[in-house]
């Protein structure tokens, strides 16, 4: 296990010369009261007192819900500002307005969230002057599990080489919301969705390959192949002549 206590100082003067390096007057982020948004919305607000966790339900029932009820609960307890921006609505207008130009497909559709999302930050921060942080941890960089341009569009990431074995461990040390720490991890992009039944396998031996090398056959396939066709989001576009 980590010594969290060092990691804590580390991590917290990593955010606080990103801020000084840009003159930004603070941190903005999604507060989806999942554990990865917990975990940075609390080193953020050790780094800086003006961190803002924003709360965007967009069309899916837990959003409204256990989400929503996690991200209060969190915010209270590490005195973390809360706005809410309801989505709802807006994705509605786009998926309108883009579905007389194609048939949107299903996977798309769902990716309309955590891009609504980006831009939502990235509005007020540029509004504010801040920075948007970002919530990924090294399972899902690894297995490519995040949206290209919505929550993988971000200025800094304080828990990007933490797998998710670890960010529970960490919620543990700073004696998070319980309920944060043992509901199933989920993008909450449709009813009844969960991490680990998207992609198939579950953290822990996604967490044990890439610490270990170690898997049986199965959960290997599976790893491998999401690593591979991701590979293009954890790199910069190609641009002609520099390739």
């Amino acid at each position: 296990m980590r010594d969290y206590k060092q990691e804590t100082e580390n991590r917290v003067k990593y955010i606080q010369d990103k801020l000084k390096e840009s003159n930004a007057k603070g941190i903005i982020l999604g507060n989806s009261g999942g554990k990865d948004s917990a975990l940075v919305l609390i080193l953020c607000k050790l780094a800086c007192e003006n961190t803002i966790g924003v709360i965007m339900p967009c069309s899916s029932k837990r959003n409204y819900g256990e989400d929503y009820e996690d991200a209060i609960k969190l915010a209270k307890q590490f005195d973390i500002e809360t706005r809410v921006v309801d989505l709802t609505e807006a994705k509605k207008a786009l998926v309108e307005a883009i579905g007389k130009a194609t048939e949107i497909s299903a996977l798309a559709d769902s990716n309309i969230n955590p891009r609504l999302r980006m831009t939502t930050l990235y509005t007020i921060a540029q509004s504010e002057n801040l920075l948007v942080a970002g919530t990924g941890n090294r399972s899902e960089i690894y297995m490519g599990y995040f949206t290209k341009w919505g929550d993988g569009g971000y200025d800094f990431n304080p828990i990007g080489d933490l797998t998710a074995t670890e960010v529970v461990e960490y919620l543990k040390y700073f004696n998070a919301p319980e309920n944060i720490i043992t509901k199933a991890p989920s993008a909450g992009l449709y009813e009844g969705q969960t991490d680990e039944q998207d992609m198939g396998v579950t953290y822990a031996a996604i967490d044990e390959y890439i610490t270990r090398g170690t898997a049986d056959e199965r959960d290997k396939e599976i790893i491998d192949r999401y690593h591979s066709r991701s590979e293009h989001k954890r790199k910069l576009p190609s641009i002609y002549g520099r390739d």
